[in-house]
């Protein structure tokens, strides 16, 4: 396995945050305003494995909850099997109104929501109090995945920490210090499902250890393409 250069402080690593971002140096941090808790969610889209909740409003009869099985689909009364794998829950449940309306009921409002998932989780590993997978549920960043993991224990190596990526046929591997994050040195990056956070790990700071002699991640992370050998 060869690793490869892909971006290192280029346009899209996280910027330092410079003195000319400072807007008040001293005071107290100024109070949320409403629109800081409105702001859209990412979309997350279903899979197998997935559990939802699917409700027609005022036909209490076709009112259940749902899994998706391994093909990516689920049954429904009256429709049968509908495609959802790969697909947000507005899209499933405006296919499912669609494939209703009419014969079934003159004018259907489907709501759909995911009650369980197996798909939209991520891993977090190495040094952290509670190892494991969990589900991600709108926005998360690195450090609410490694502080809902329990945080970092006490032999976390913060100026360490890997996010394993898989886009298309390719692996990416991030490389983060997160006490350089906590600081400010650089931005909090966004974590996705199906992503592997391991901190502190040994075994990968033996893989990258020549590279994280050289680069200390104080004021960007590093990001690798991993790239198979055939």
């Amino acid at each position: 396995m060869l690793l490869a250069l892909a971006l290192a402080g280029c346009a899209t690593s996280p910027k330092p945050i410079g003195l000319a971002s400072v807007v008040q140096a001293v005071g107290d941090l100024p109070s949320p305003t409403s629109a800081d808790y409105t702001r859209p969610t990412r979309d997350f889209y279903l899979g197998p494995g997935d559990k939802v909740a699917i409700d027609v409003f005022g036909v209490p009869e076709l009112q259940r909850t749902a899994q998706v099985d391994g093909s990516g689909r689920l049954s429904f009364p009256l429709i049968g099997q509908v495609d959802v794998a790969g697909r947000t829950p507005a899209e499933v449940s405006a296919t499912i109104a669609e494939r209703l309306r009419g014969e079934y009921v003159k004018n259907p409002q489907v709501t759909l929501n995911l009650e369980e998932s197996l798909n939209q989780t991520i891993t977090v590993d190495g040094q952290v109090v509670k190892p494991g997978m969990y589900p991600v549920s709108g926005t998360m960043t690195l450090q609410r995945a490694v502080a809902v993991a329990g945080g970092p224990s006490e032999l976390a190596k913060l100026d360490d920490v890997l996010i394993r990526r898989q886009v298309g046929d390719q692996t990416y591997i991030g490389i983060y210090n997160l006490r350089a994050i906590r600081r400010g040195n650089y931005a909090d990056p966004e974590i996705y499902p199906s992503d592997v956070i391991m901190v502190g790990d040994s075994e990968q700071r033996r893989l990258f250890r020549d590279l994280l002699q050289v680069a200390p991640l104080l004021t960007t992370p590093i990001i690798l393409l991993l790239q198979n050998n055939n």
